[in-house]
Protein backbone atom coordinates (compact mmCIF):
# COMPACT_ATOMS: atom_id res chain seq x y z
CA UNK A 1 0.00 0.00 0.00
CA UNK A 2 3.00 2.52 0.59
CA UNK A 3 4.46 1.71 -2.81
CA UNK A 4 0.64 2.32 -4.13
CA UNK A 5 0.15 5.97 -2.06
CA UNK A 6 3.67 6.70 -3.40
CA UNK A 7 3.06 5.81 -7.13
CA UNK A 8 -0.44 8.02 -6.86
CA UNK A 9 1.42 11.05 -4.97
CA UNK A 10 3.40 11.14 -8.08
CA UNK A 11 1.62 10.64 -10.75
CA UNK A 12 -1.02 13.49 -9.17
CA UNK A 13 2.49 15.68 -8.89
CA UNK A 14 3.51 14.67 -12.16
CA UNK A 15 0.12 15.90 -13.81
CA UNK A 16 -0.67 18.60 -11.96
CA UNK A 17 3.04 19.89 -12.71
CA UNK A 18 2.54 19.94 -16.28
CA UNK A 19 -0.49 21.12 -16.50
CA UNK A 20 0.81 23.94 -14.92
CA UNK A 21 3.21 24.80 -17.09
CA UNK A 22 1.10 24.12 -20.02
CA UNK A 23 -1.72 26.46 -19.22
CA UNK A 24 1.35 28.77 -19.26
CA UNK A 25 2.34 28.11 -22.99
CA UNK A 26 -1.55 28.16 -23.91
CA UNK A 27 -1.28 31.66 -22.42
CA UNK A 28 1.86 32.89 -23.76
CA UNK A 29 0.98 31.48 -27.08
CA UNK A 30 -2.60 33.35 -27.21
CA UNK A 31 -0.35 36.69 -26.27
CA UNK A 32 -0.24 36.74 -30.60
CA UNK A 33 -2.67 38.44 -32.75
CA UNK A 34 -6.15 36.97 -33.98
CA UNK A 35 -6.00 34.87 -36.88
CA UNK A 36 -8.62 34.33 -39.73
CA UNK A 37 -7.79 30.83 -40.59
CA UNK A 38 -8.13 29.77 -44.88
CA UNK A 39 -8.95 26.10 -45.65
CA UNK A 40 -11.83 23.39 -44.52
CA UNK A 41 -11.44 21.61 -41.61
CA UNK A 42 -11.38 18.63 -43.92
CA UNK A 43 -8.17 20.01 -46.01
CA UNK A 44 -7.06 20.30 -42.61
CA UNK A 45 -7.23 17.08 -41.29
CA UNK A 46 -5.62 15.87 -44.15
CA UNK A 47 -2.35 17.61 -43.49
CA UNK A 48 -2.26 16.66 -40.01
CA UNK A 49 -2.67 13.08 -40.89
CA UNK A 50 -0.07 13.52 -43.97
CA UNK A 51 2.43 15.32 -41.80
CA UNK A 52 2.20 15.16 -38.13
CA UNK A 53 0.80 11.30 -38.40
CA UNK A 54 2.32 9.78 -41.15
CA UNK A 55 5.41 11.69 -40.91
CA UNK A 56 5.42 12.35 -44.97
CA UNK A 57 7.64 15.29 -44.79
CA UNK A 58 10.51 13.25 -42.81
CA UNK A 59 10.75 10.82 -45.80
CA UNK A 60 12.95 13.47 -47.94
CA UNK A 61 16.24 12.51 -45.76
CA UNK A 62 16.01 8.34 -45.69
CA UNK A 63 18.08 8.25 -42.41
CA UNK A 64 16.69 10.11 -40.49
CA UNK A 65 13.16 9.02 -41.32
CA UNK A 66 14.00 5.61 -41.05
CA UNK A 67 15.33 6.21 -37.37
CA UNK A 68 12.76 8.59 -36.26
CA UNK A 69 9.58 7.07 -37.48
CA UNK A 70 11.24 3.81 -35.28
CA UNK A 71 11.64 6.19 -32.52
CA UNK A 72 7.80 7.71 -33.28
CA UNK A 73 5.92 4.82 -33.36
CA UNK A 74 7.84 2.70 -30.34
CA UNK A 75 7.16 6.02 -28.28
CA UNK A 76 3.53 5.57 -29.35
CA UNK A 77 2.95 2.11 -29.06
CA UNK A 78 4.65 1.17 -25.95
CA UNK A 79 2.58 3.63 -24.26
CA UNK A 80 0.21 0.73 -24.78
CA UNK A 81 2.65 -1.07 -21.55
CA UNK A 82 3.20 1.78 -19.97
CA UNK A 83 -1.01 2.24 -19.18
CA UNK A 84 -0.72 -1.22 -17.62
CA UNK A 85 2.91 0.36 -15.56
CA UNK A 86 0.35 2.82 -14.45
CA UNK A 87 -2.75 0.44 -13.20
CA UNK A 88 0.26 -1.74 -11.67
CA UNK A 89 1.28 1.06 -9.63
CA UNK A 90 -2.16 2.59 -8.35
CA UNK A 91 -3.52 -0.75 -7.53
CA UNK A 92 -0.65 -2.80 -6.46
CA UNK A 93 -1.26 -5.39 -9.09
CA UNK A 94 1.58 -7.13 -11.42
CA UNK A 95 1.04 -7.57 -15.07
CA UNK A 96 -2.82 -6.38 -14.96
CA UNK A 97 -3.40 -6.72 -18.69
CA UNK A 98 -2.16 -10.39 -18.62
CA UNK A 99 -6.10 -12.07 -18.56
CA UNK A 100 -5.57 -11.44 -22.41
CA UNK A 101 -3.58 -15.18 -22.59
CA UNK A 102 -2.07 -15.54 -25.72
CA UNK A 103 -2.55 -11.84 -26.98
CA UNK A 104 -0.64 -10.22 -24.16
CA UNK A 105 2.00 -12.01 -25.07
CA UNK A 106 1.70 -11.26 -28.05
CA UNK A 107 1.94 -7.35 -27.20
CA UNK A 108 4.64 -7.87 -24.81
CA UNK A 109 6.82 -9.46 -27.26
CA UNK A 110 6.13 -6.72 -30.32
CA UNK A 111 6.62 -4.06 -27.22
CA UNK A 112 10.12 -5.19 -27.01
CA UNK A 113 11.12 -5.24 -31.00
CA UNK A 114 9.83 -1.71 -31.04
CA UNK A 115 11.81 -0.61 -27.45
CA UNK A 116 14.77 -2.10 -29.41
CA UNK A 117 13.76 0.02 -32.57
CA UNK A 118 13.47 2.87 -30.51
CA UNK A 119 17.02 2.01 -28.95
CA UNK A 120 18.86 1.66 -32.12
CA UNK A 121 17.27 5.18 -33.37
CA UNK A 122 18.28 6.70 -30.62
CA UNK A 123 21.64 5.36 -30.29
CA UNK A 124 21.89 6.51 -34.22
CA UNK A 125 20.72 9.65 -32.97
CA UNK A 126 23.22 10.36 -30.77
CA UNK A 127 26.06 9.36 -32.73
CA UNK A 128 25.00 11.73 -36.03
CA UNK A 129 25.23 14.70 -33.06
CA UNK A 130 27.75 13.82 -30.82
CA UNK A 131 30.61 11.32 -32.98
CA UNK A 132 29.37 12.42 -36.84
CA UNK A 133 28.86 15.75 -36.13
CA UNK A 134 26.77 16.56 -38.82
CA UNK A 135 26.83 20.10 -39.76
CA UNK A 136 23.55 21.50 -39.43
CA UNK A 137 23.68 19.93 -35.31
CA UNK A 138 26.98 21.96 -34.86
CA UNK A 139 25.37 25.71 -35.87
CA UNK A 140 26.10 28.13 -33.48
CA UNK A 141 22.75 28.65 -32.03
CA UNK A 142 22.75 25.25 -30.87
CA UNK A 143 25.78 25.89 -28.65
CA UNK A 144 24.56 25.56 -24.81
CA UNK A 145 21.31 24.40 -23.73
CA UNK A 146 19.83 23.25 -26.86
CA UNK A 147 22.42 20.81 -27.84
CA UNK A 148 22.68 19.86 -23.89
CA UNK A 149 18.81 19.46 -24.19
CA UNK A 150 18.72 16.72 -27.26
CA UNK A 151 21.51 14.90 -25.37
CA UNK A 152 19.69 14.77 -22.09
CA UNK A 153 16.46 13.63 -24.44
CA UNK A 154 18.75 10.98 -25.80
CA UNK A 155 20.54 9.69 -23.00
CA UNK A 156 17.22 9.36 -20.65
CA UNK A 157 15.29 7.38 -23.78
CA UNK A 158 18.62 5.30 -23.77
CA UNK A 159 18.18 5.02 -20.06
CA UNK A 160 14.27 3.82 -20.13
CA UNK A 161 14.38 1.48 -22.45
CA UNK A 162 17.45 -0.14 -21.39
CA UNK A 163 15.59 -0.47 -17.89
CA UNK A 164 12.56 -1.81 -19.62
CA UNK A 165 14.64 -4.60 -21.18
CA UNK A 166 16.47 -5.36 -17.72
CA UNK A 167 13.11 -5.25 -15.74
CA UNK A 168 11.05 -7.40 -18.40
CA UNK A 169 14.64 -10.11 -17.95
CA UNK A 170 14.18 -10.35 -14.21
CA UNK A 171 10.21 -10.46 -14.45
CA UNK A 172 10.74 -13.45 -17.08
CA UNK A 173 13.36 -15.53 -14.50
CA UNK A 174 11.08 -15.07 -11.49
CA UNK A 175 8.67 -16.58 -13.27
CA UNK A 176 10.12 -19.36 -14.36
CA UNK A 177 11.25 -19.23 -10.52
CA UNK A 178 7.45 -19.55 -10.12
CA UNK A 179 8.05 -16.80 -7.53
CA UNK A 180 5.11 -15.23 -5.27
CA UNK A 181 2.79 -13.51 -7.63
CA UNK A 182 5.37 -13.44 -10.99
CA UNK A 183 2.69 -15.54 -12.87
CA UNK A 184 3.65 -16.67 -16.58
CA UNK A 185 2.66 -13.85 -19.26
CA UNK A 186 4.37 -12.32 -21.54
CA UNK A 187 7.19 -12.87 -24.04
CA UNK A 188 10.66 -11.83 -23.93
CA UNK A 189 12.34 -12.19 -27.24
CA UNK A 190 14.98 -9.09 -26.64
CA UNK A 191 15.21 -8.75 -22.95
CA UNK A 192 15.77 -12.65 -22.62
CA UNK A 193 18.83 -12.17 -25.86
CA UNK A 194 20.45 -9.43 -24.06
CA UNK A 195 20.34 -10.41 -20.27
CA UNK A 196 18.38 -13.47 -20.25
CA UNK A 197 22.05 -15.24 -19.96
CA UNK A 198 23.42 -12.61 -17.19
CA UNK A 199 20.18 -12.94 -14.57
CA UNK A 200 19.84 -16.66 -15.29
CA UNK A 201 20.44 -18.63 -11.29
CA UNK A 202 20.34 -15.38 -9.92
CA UNK A 203 18.58 -15.46 -6.26
CA UNK A 204 14.91 -14.10 -6.45
CA UNK A 205 15.32 -11.59 -3.99
CA UNK A 206 18.08 -9.72 -6.04
CA UNK A 207 15.99 -10.53 -8.78
CA UNK A 208 12.80 -8.84 -7.27
CA UNK A 209 15.36 -5.51 -6.33
CA UNK A 210 16.23 -5.47 -9.97
CA UNK A 211 12.63 -5.84 -11.23
CA UNK A 212 11.50 -3.45 -8.73
CA UNK A 213 14.37 -0.80 -9.07
CA UNK A 214 14.12 -0.78 -12.94
CA UNK A 215 10.32 -0.22 -12.47
CA UNK A 216 10.60 2.47 -10.79
CA UNK A 217 13.52 4.20 -13.08
CA UNK A 218 11.46 3.88 -15.73
CA UNK A 219 8.47 5.10 -14.52
CA UNK A 220 10.42 8.26 -12.57
CA UNK A 221 11.99 8.87 -15.92
CA UNK A 222 8.63 9.08 -17.67
CA UNK A 223 7.30 11.75 -15.56
CA UNK A 224 10.10 13.43 -15.42
CA UNK A 225 10.20 13.89 -19.31
CA UNK A 226 6.48 14.94 -19.04
CA UNK A 227 7.50 17.71 -16.72
CA UNK A 228 10.50 18.03 -18.91
CA UNK A 229 8.98 19.09 -22.10
CA UNK A 230 7.52 22.45 -21.72
CA UNK A 231 11.21 23.19 -20.89
CA UNK A 232 12.27 21.35 -24.27
CA UNK A 233 12.32 21.32 -27.62
CA UNK A 234 10.56 18.07 -27.67
CA UNK A 235 7.44 20.00 -26.92
CA UNK A 236 6.97 19.49 -30.82
CA UNK A 237 5.57 15.97 -29.39
CA UNK A 238 2.48 17.41 -28.31
CA UNK A 239 2.11 20.27 -30.42
CA UNK A 240 3.20 18.99 -34.06
CA UNK A 241 -0.38 17.95 -34.25
CA UNK A 242 -2.23 21.43 -33.27
CA UNK A 243 0.27 23.10 -35.51
CA UNK A 244 0.36 20.63 -38.85
CA UNK A 245 -4.16 20.90 -38.64
CA UNK A 246 -3.40 25.02 -38.40
CA UNK A 247 -0.99 25.16 -41.36
CA UNK A 248 -1.18 27.93 -43.83
CA UNK A 249 -2.81 26.24 -46.91
CA UNK A 250 -2.48 29.41 -49.05
CA UNK A 251 0.00 29.23 -51.82
CA UNK A 252 3.65 29.04 -50.73
CA UNK A 253 4.47 32.85 -51.42
CA UNK A 254 1.38 34.18 -51.58
CA UNK A 255 2.00 37.78 -48.84
CA UNK A 256 -0.61 38.78 -47.03
CA UNK A 257 -2.40 41.87 -47.59
CA UNK A 258 -2.43 44.51 -44.08
CA UNK A 259 -6.23 44.93 -43.29
CA UNK A 260 -4.95 48.79 -42.04
CA UNK A 261 -3.25 49.32 -45.74
CA UNK A 262 -6.11 48.36 -47.26
CA UNK A 263 -8.53 50.65 -45.53
CA UNK A 264 -6.13 53.55 -46.56
CA UNK A 265 -6.18 52.30 -50.88
CA UNK A 266 -9.39 50.43 -50.99
CA UNK A 267 -11.86 53.37 -51.14
CA UNK A 268 -10.17 55.56 -53.52
CA UNK A 269 -11.23 52.60 -56.12
CA UNK A 270 -14.46 52.17 -54.56
CA UNK A 271 -16.45 54.79 -52.44
CA UNK A 272 -18.63 51.53 -50.80
CA UNK A 273 -15.77 50.13 -49.14
CA UNK A 274 -16.19 49.57 -45.59
CA UNK A 275 -13.34 49.84 -43.06
CA UNK A 276 -11.97 46.69 -41.76
CA UNK A 277 -9.87 48.40 -38.82
CA UNK A 278 -10.80 50.78 -36.40
CA UNK A 279 -9.17 54.08 -37.41
CA UNK A 280 -9.11 55.03 -33.58
CA UNK A 281 -7.61 52.22 -32.51
CA UNK A 282 -4.48 51.99 -34.99
CA UNK A 283 -2.53 48.84 -35.31
CA UNK A 284 1.37 48.62 -35.94
CA UNK A 285 2.56 48.06 -39.19
CA UNK A 286 4.03 44.59 -39.60
CA UNK A 287 6.40 43.17 -36.12
CA UNK A 288 8.40 44.39 -33.92
CA UNK A 289 7.69 42.11 -30.66
CA UNK A 290 6.00 38.70 -30.41
CA UNK A 291 2.73 40.50 -29.37
CA UNK A 292 2.61 42.03 -32.92
CA UNK A 293 2.82 37.94 -34.33
CA UNK A 294 -0.13 35.98 -34.73
CA UNK A 295 -1.25 32.86 -32.50
CA UNK A 296 -0.04 30.76 -34.95
CA UNK A 297 3.02 31.98 -35.61
CA UNK A 298 4.11 32.00 -31.45
CA UNK A 299 2.44 28.00 -32.09
CA UNK A 300 5.28 27.95 -34.55
CA UNK A 301 8.07 28.49 -32.63
CA UNK A 302 6.96 26.39 -29.50
CA UNK A 303 6.64 23.02 -31.97
CA UNK A 304 10.33 23.66 -33.71
CA UNK A 305 12.27 20.90 -33.49
CA UNK A 306 15.60 22.30 -33.53
CA UNK A 307 16.06 19.70 -36.40
CA UNK A 308 17.81 22.21 -38.64
CA UNK A 309 16.18 21.21 -41.90
CA UNK A 310 15.40 24.89 -42.91
CA UNK A 311 18.41 26.02 -42.13
CA UNK A 312 20.28 23.62 -44.13
CA UNK A 313 17.94 24.07 -47.22
CA UNK A 314 18.18 27.69 -46.96
CA UNK A 315 20.11 29.05 -49.79
CA UNK A 316 21.43 32.11 -47.82
CA UNK A 317 22.41 30.18 -45.04
CA UNK A 318 24.46 27.63 -47.31
CA UNK A 319 26.34 30.83 -49.04
CA UNK A 320 27.30 31.86 -45.77
CA UNK A 321 25.10 35.16 -44.95
CA UNK A 322 24.00 35.44 -41.30
CA UNK A 323 20.21 33.85 -41.37
CA UNK A 324 19.11 30.69 -39.81
CA UNK A 325 15.69 30.49 -40.39
CA UNK A 326 16.18 27.98 -36.97
CA UNK A 327 17.62 30.96 -35.05
CA UNK A 328 14.69 33.07 -36.01
CA UNK A 329 12.29 30.30 -34.49
CA UNK A 330 14.55 29.68 -31.08
CA UNK A 331 14.72 33.63 -30.54
CA UNK A 332 11.13 34.00 -31.51
CA UNK A 333 10.53 31.25 -28.42
CA UNK A 334 12.81 32.62 -26.32
CA UNK A 335 11.75 36.03 -26.54
CA UNK A 336 8.19 34.49 -26.34
CA UNK A 337 9.46 32.39 -22.61
CA UNK A 338 10.95 36.04 -21.38
CA UNK A 339 7.62 38.06 -21.75
CA UNK A 340 5.54 35.10 -20.36
CA UNK A 341 7.84 35.06 -17.11
CA UNK A 342 7.22 39.20 -17.19
CA UNK A 343 3.77 38.88 -17.53
CA UNK A 344 4.05 36.18 -14.39
CA UNK A 345 6.04 38.83 -12.28
CA UNK A 346 3.86 41.55 -12.76
CA UNK A 347 0.94 39.88 -11.98
CA UNK A 348 -0.31 39.39 -15.44
CA UNK A 349 0.41 42.30 -16.98
CA UNK A 350 3.22 42.62 -19.41
CA UNK A 351 5.57 45.71 -17.74
CA UNK A 352 7.78 47.17 -20.44
CA UNK A 353 11.55 45.95 -20.52
CA UNK A 354 12.74 47.57 -22.81
CA UNK A 355 13.64 44.96 -25.54
CA UNK A 356 11.92 43.92 -28.72
CA UNK A 357 11.85 40.69 -30.52
CA UNK A 358 13.52 42.47 -33.44
CA UNK A 359 16.63 44.32 -32.59
CA UNK A 360 17.48 42.36 -29.19
CA UNK A 361 17.19 39.21 -30.31
CA UNK A 362 16.91 39.08 -34.86
CA UNK A 363 19.17 41.52 -36.25
CA UNK A 364 17.97 43.54 -39.47
CA UNK A 365 21.17 41.73 -40.99
CA UNK A 366 19.26 38.82 -40.31
CA UNK A 367 16.10 39.18 -41.90
CA UNK A 368 16.95 41.21 -44.60
CA UNK A 369 19.40 38.60 -45.81
CA UNK A 370 16.51 36.14 -46.52
CA UNK A 371 15.56 35.91 -50.58
CA UNK A 372 12.19 34.66 -49.58
CA UNK A 373 12.67 31.42 -52.26
CA UNK A 374 10.13 29.34 -49.17
CA UNK A 375 13.22 26.50 -48.88
CA UNK A 376 12.92 26.84 -45.16
CA UNK A 377 8.83 26.27 -45.23
CA UNK A 378 9.24 23.66 -47.63
CA UNK A 379 11.56 22.08 -45.86
CA UNK A 380 10.31 21.71 -42.33
CA UNK A 381 8.74 18.44 -41.21
CA UNK A 382 6.01 19.66 -38.94
CA UNK A 383 5.10 22.72 -41.45
CA UNK A 384 6.66 25.51 -39.44
CA UNK A 385 6.54 29.70 -41.27
CA UNK A 386 9.67 31.14 -40.56
CA UNK A 387 9.14 33.61 -43.14
CA UNK A 388 5.90 34.73 -42.00
CA UNK A 389 8.08 36.06 -39.30
CA UNK A 390 10.88 37.51 -41.54
CA UNK A 391 8.22 39.24 -43.96
CA UNK A 392 6.88 40.85 -41.25
CA UNK A 393 9.63 42.65 -39.32
CA UNK A 394 10.60 43.50 -42.77
CA UNK A 395 7.12 45.52 -42.82
CA UNK A 396 7.71 46.67 -39.45
CA UNK A 397 11.53 48.26 -40.63
CA UNK A 398 9.96 49.88 -44.00
CA UNK A 399 6.77 51.21 -43.46
CA UNK A 400 7.46 52.33 -39.54
CA UNK A 401 10.80 52.98 -39.69
CA UNK A 402 11.72 53.83 -42.52
CA UNK A 403 14.57 51.98 -42.54
CA UNK A 404 15.87 49.68 -45.38
CA UNK A 405 18.67 48.62 -47.32
CA UNK A 406 19.85 51.61 -49.22
CA UNK A 407 19.88 49.20 -52.67
CA UNK A 408 15.86 49.15 -52.52
CA UNK A 409 14.96 52.86 -52.56
CA UNK A 410 16.33 53.14 -55.75
CA UNK A 411 13.10 50.25 -56.40
CA UNK A 412 11.12 52.23 -53.82
CA UNK A 413 11.17 55.44 -55.50
CA UNK A 414 10.62 54.16 -59.32
CA UNK A 415 7.72 52.37 -57.81
CA UNK A 416 6.24 55.46 -56.30
CA UNK A 417 7.01 57.76 -59.62
CA UNK A 418 7.17 55.17 -62.58
CA UNK A 419 4.37 52.26 -61.30
CA UNK A 420 7.32 49.81 -61.84
CA UNK A 421 10.70 49.00 -60.41
CA UNK A 422 13.02 50.02 -63.83
CA UNK A 423 14.00 53.37 -63.50
CA UNK A 424 12.26 55.14 -67.35
CA UNK A 425 8.84 56.02 -67.58
CA UNK A 426 5.65 54.49 -68.45
CA UNK A 427 5.45 56.26 -71.76
CA UNK A 428 9.30 54.42 -72.57
CA UNK A 429 8.23 51.20 -71.51
CA UNK A 430 7.67 49.87 -75.01
CA UNK A 431 11.02 51.45 -76.76
CA UNK A 432 12.30 47.95 -77.29
CA UNK A 433 9.99 47.14 -79.63
CA UNK A 434 11.38 49.75 -81.75
CA UNK A 435 14.94 48.19 -81.86
CA UNK A 436 16.52 46.99 -85.10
Amino acid sequence: MISSILFCLLLIGSVALFTYNARKIRRNIFIGRELVLQGSSAERWKTMALVALGQSKMLTRPLSAIMHILVYVGFVLINIEVLEMLIDGAFNTHRVFSFMGGFYNFLIGFFEILALGVFVGVVVFWFRRNVAKIPRFMSPELKGFPARDANIILITEIVLMTCLFLMNAADRELQFQNYDHYKQAGSFPVSSLIFGGMLSGVEPITLVLIERACWWIHIIGIFAFLNYLPLSKHLHIVLAFPNTYFSNLLAKGQLSTLDSVTDVVAPNFDPAYQAKTDPNNPQRFGVKDVQDLTWKNLLDAYTCTECGRCTSACPQNITGKKLSPRKIMMDTRDRLTEVGKNIDTNGGVFKDDGKSLLGDYISEEEIWACNTCNACVQECPVNINPLEIIVEMRRYLVMEQSSNPPALNGMFSNMENNGAPWQFSQMDRANWTNEA
